[in-house]
């Protein structure tokens, strides 16, 4: 029953995440969240360290798109910045805007990752449409009310919980 949270993969940050592994799964698009993931919500551009990885992705044949629950105006500034397509409120977990970020990338959820900081968003709803699951750690940044106060003290009682079964 929980297993709809759990992420197929779980990485400490963005540089970690094997490539190599993903292509050899056959995924060919990665669906980015935005804020914590792969830029901290308390600033407005990426760092040189993530635009080069987001470079590689490229380099390596991988479709991008980021979705994020956030405002057109910083969803759009940024994925401008990126030159990479953009989902904004996307309200995940729901289906709409993965499936439209599918679209736009002309891809099938079979060959499709989402990367994420959150169990709640991101995992959720990418394992609802089968897509390749991967849990970040989040970067340092101010946070919304809802997802301090409830989302990551609900993440740390599932994760306490999946280190006790050792999944």
């Amino acid at each position: 029953m929980l297993e709809i949270f759990y992420p197929r993969l779980f990485i400490s940050s963005l540089p970690e995440l094997d490539l190599k592994h993903l292509l050899s799964l056959g995924v060919k698009g990665i669906l980015l969240d935005l804020d914590n993931t792969i830029i901290s919500s308390s600033t407005e551009s990426c760092s040189p360290e993530i635009i080069d990885w987001l470079n590689k992705l490229q380099d390596c044949g991988f479709k991008l798109c980021i979705i994020s629950n956030n405002k057109s105006a910083r969803v759009t500034m940024l994925a401008d910045e990126l030159k990479i397509p953009a989902v904004h409120y996307a309200f995940k977990p729901f289906k709409r805007a993965f499936c439209q970020a599918l679209n736009l990338l002309k891809i099938t959820p079979d060959e499709t990752a989402i990367i994420g900081d959150q169990i709640f968003t991101d995992i959720l709803g990418g394992n609802r449409l089968g897509l390749f699951t991967i849990l970040v750690v989040p970067l340092n940044g101010k946070e919304h009310w809802l997802t301090r106060l409830i989302n990551r003290r609900l993440e740390r009682i599932l994760v306490a919980y999946w280190r006790k079964k050792q999944f």
